[in-house]
């Protein structure tokens, strides 16, 4: 038995500069950071007793005879990419609903590389990891996705993440004191809209969209600089930070009319009004969960005004996805 624990994100700023057909001709960076909500994955080659070769447990439960009757796009396109054969049941726990932006689908996709890696006897580096997660996202069951989520999956981490035209990726750390790092995570308040919604299609209209978005995108861009440089300033006062949120969802909004909603608005506007300086919703945007920047004596206000809605408490993650149980089984005779 090999189990695998794999952080969620939240993407601070950037977010749609990360899609292959934007950065590949204008580059692209992303600030984010992932947290303590995991996605579980555990596997084990299945005892040849059984009528079916793959049992494969989620939201609901597969049990097929091989590889090609998979339903769940992401299991049968990473067994395809590693080329598994082998009889294998796999099941899926996550502190997160699917669908509800905090990049769920590529924390379950990292996290079944590398448990299948694991299971195969193989380390695999972060950056190999992140690599073959876009590749089974992007090429082989062609989601609507960027490509900042598989990175912080993998690697965990408060970073700056850089995509460069000719594909490369290069993560950096944000280094910050330790004093200054706790309290600027003590800062954020995530709860959840209770809508959840199909990233990828959401994501069809952004893509779409990207040519007359250009100057939407190159501001995003820009905001990451400009909050790499607040959090860097030793100065410890992270309020630009909050603004700077502000205006990203500003700008966000006008990617695409799917991204926000009435219901969401009316959650907004009623947060700031209690005392949050800025905010955004997380992901692809329609539902999910919702990000606020409040200083900790406002924190009281803001959650009296959302107590109709649910609080999730969080830390920051910095380990990526790790083996957390590693008893792998002898080879069956076939």
């Amino acid at each position: 038995m090999i189990v695998s624990r794999t952080p969620h994100r939240i993407s601070f700023f950037g977010g749609g500069t990360d899609y292959p057909q934007w950065y590949r001709e204008n580059g692209g960076k992303v600030l984010g950071v992932a947290i303590d909500k995991y996605c579980y994955i555990s596997c084990r080659e299945l005892p040849p007793f059984f009528e079916h070769r793959y049992r494969i447990a989620y939201s609901r439960i597969e049990l097929v005879s091989s590889r090609d009757e998979i339903q769940h796009p992401a299991v049968k396109g990473t067994l395809d990419h590693l080329k598994i054969d082998q009889g294998l049941e796999i099941h899926h726990d996550g502190d997160i609903p699917a669908r509800s932006g905090m990049g769920s689908s590529s924390a379950f996709t990292v996290g079944l590389l590398k448990t299948l890696h694991a299971l195969e006897g193989k380390i695999i580096s972060k950056e190999q990891l992140f690599r073959e997660a876009i590749h089974v996202e992007q090429d082989l069951i062609r989601e609507n996705v960027g490509s900042q989520d598989q990175v912080w999956a993998a690697c965990g981490g408060l970073n700056t993440i850089e995509f460069l035209q000719n594909g490369e990726i290069v993560v950096e750390p944000i280094i910050m004191e330790e004093g200054c790092l706790k309290s600027f995570e003590k800062k954020f308040m995530l709860f959840y809209t209770g809508i959840s919604r199909c990233a990828s299609e959401i994501a069809e209209e952004q893509v779409q969209n990207t040519p007359k978005n250009r100057d939407e995108l190159l501001k995003m861009r820009s905001l990451v600089d400009q909050a790499q440089k607040v959090l860097t300033s030793k100065r410890g006062d992270f309020t630009d930070f909050g603004r700077l949120l502000h205006e990203t969802w500003r700008l966000k909004k006008r990617l695409s009319t799917k991204i926000s909603n009435g219901h969401v608005d009316e959650m907004y506007a009623s947060a700031i009004k209690s005392g949050a300086v800025g905010g955004k919703l997380l992901g692809a945007g329609g539902g999910g969960f919702i990000l606020f920047y409040a200083e900790p004596e406002d924190q009281p206000r803001v959650r009296e005004a959302l107590k109709s809605y649910l609080h999730i408490p969080f830390k920051f993650d910095f380990n990526g996805s790790e083996i957390i149980v590693y008893r792998p089984t002898f080879h069956h005779a076939r």
